[in-house]
């Protein structure tokens, strides 16, 4: 009996090993699948990827939060995947995809400039980024293959817009993120020019679903070519909108000649990379502020009485909303559409067709 020892203790250790490997394969599973709350440096990775390919901003913490995960749905969302913010196999396959992808296009950074292109520097790749900020509404010009000032703010309206490092510089990641938005646009080119008019997108059922309440844009007087970045708020007959800072707000009321004023102004609002005629009325009303957003106030901006306050930006030293109106547009207090706010919504669209 003792000889049969080693050999039942040979067979227990090995029963034992594959109930402990049974046991924790689940585990080993479940490590495809990374979702919000989990650490560790596989998270970290995959917030590197997301950086590379333009959907994380911030830094990579290895910690699977709330802005991962939104980094997350908003790349299922670009690929008509489950939007469920969880990275499983099908997510993370789509990655690797794109990585690739972007591995082997990297070479289309500069001439003889390397992957990164700055002031200064001419060439072709120059000529195919300008041409590619022009398609997004952040340049009106001509593209010369030159990187001088325009170009520069304009990669930096691009940048400060969508939260990256404001710097004026195109490298990896904010190419990636012009890739990703021309892609969209592409989706999306049918709306922006929906009959023979071109820019007159009508108001409703087309601009109203396209800039949304909540979307933001950018604002192009064709005038002064001075142009500041906003958000749709609220407004149902035509868009009530906010600047989105106090340097917008600034810039807003340098247009009007640093008052502000209901005067009508052809504007080009740019939403999703797709570029709408529409008219501005930049006097700011029926809110304020210093209260918070839809409370009841005895005394709003503009000359508005009492009612519920419309002022969802807050800091951006602007008390209220303003008017966007678009093609076939209404007023709220008419329901009807407005003679003078549709002269320059024609103007913005001739403007448009000469210039964009």
């Amino acid at each position: 009996m003792q000889k049969r020892k080693p050999v039942f203790a040979a067979v227990m250790a090995f029963v034992i090993f594959v109930c402990v490997y049974i046991g924790q394969a689940p585990a080993f599973a479940s490590s495809a699948v990374l979702k919000k709350g989990m650490r560790g440096d596989a998270v970290t990775k995959l917030q590197k990827d997301l950086q590379t390919l333009g959907y994380f901003s911030a830094d990579a913490t290895g910690y699977y939060g709330e802005l991962t995960e939104s980094a997350v749905k908003k790349l299922q969302k670009a690929y008509n995947y489950s939007q469920d913010g969880i990275a499983g196999e099908a997510t993370f396959s789509l990655i690797n995809e794109l990585i690739d992808q972007k591995a082997s296009s990297l070479s289309r950074g500069g001439d003889s400039t390397g992957s990164v292109l700055k002031f200064g520097m001419r060439g072709d790749s120059v000529s195919a980024l300008q041409k590619n900020l022009k398609s997004l509404g952040y340049m009106t010009v001509t593209p010369t293959g030159y990187y001088g000032e325009l170009t520069e703010a304009a990669v930096k309206k691009l940048q400060k817009q969508y939260g990256y490092t404001v710097d004026g510089a195109a490298g990896r990641n904010t190419f990636s993120l012009i890739d990703r938005l021309i892609g969209e646009m592409g989706s999306a080119a049918s709306r922006g020019k929906p009959d023979s008019d071109g820019y007159m997108m009508p108001w409703f059922g087309k601009a109203e679903s396209l800039f949304k309440i909540g979307k933001t844009a950018v604002v192009l007087d064709v005038d002064t070519g001075l142009s500041f970045e906003i958000k749709r708020t609220y407004g149902y007959n035509h868009a009530d909108c906010e600047t989105l800072t106090a340097d917008d707000t600034k810039i807003m009321k340098e247009i009007y000649g640093g008052e502000w004023s209901w005067d009508r102004r052809a504007v080009i609002v740019t939403v999703d990379g797709v570029n709408i005629a529409a008219s501005m009325a930049g006097m700011p009303h029926a809110g304020l502020d210093r209260y918070a957003k839809d409370k009841r106030v005895n005394s709003r901006s503009g000359g508005y009485g009492a009612g519920s306050n419309l002022d969802a930006v807050k800091d951006n030293n602007m008390d209220g909303v303003f008017d966007l109106h678009f093609y076939k547009s209404k007023t709220h207090g008419t329901n009807r559409v407005d003679e003078n706010h549709q002269k320059a919504v024609n103007k913005a669209a001739e403007w448009a067709k000469n210039n964009l």
